[in-house]
């Protein structure tokens, strides 16, 4: 018998990706990251995707909590960083930043998603770190 594959939150992932594909349908490519980010949360809201916008993450350094922290567009589900980017092709540098928001809150997931597209784009992220 075959040992199932473990997919992080899928069911959760996919109410997500499902959202923000009705945001892109409706709205398509071309409006700033602040338009997808406020109609995102209406559809979160229709579909009963549970939300927190604008989510401060608190950095650490050997335990100790700094000043400065990062801020999160989406968590969703109390357990996924969502991050909403509104460009032609995502670069390496935004990777990067969702996996340090993964880092830093221990999070076992992030999502990338991208409406600058013709088609939305998305990436799923697992924090190795953990």
């Amino acid at each position: 018998m075959d040992a199932p594959s473990k997919i992080l939150y899928k069911d959760e992932s996919y109410a997500i990706i499902g959202a923000c594909m009705k945001v892109h349908r409706v709205l398509g490519p071309g409006f700033l990251e602040a338009v997808y980010e406020e109609v995102l949360e209406k559809e979160f809201i229709i579909q009963n995707i549970p939300y927190k916008r604008q989510v401060q993450l608190k950095l650490y350094y050997e335990g100790v909590q700094l000043k400065k922290h990062y801020r999160a567009d989406f968590v969703c589900y109390d357990s996924i960083i969502v991050e909403l980017k509104a460009v032609a092709q995502i670069p390496s540098v935004f990777y990067a930043q969702l996996q340090n928001y993964l880092k830093c809150t221990n999070m076992e997931l992030g999502m990338l998603i991208n409406f600058g597209t013709p088609s939305l784009t998305y990436k799923r992220i697992v924090n190795s770190k953990i």
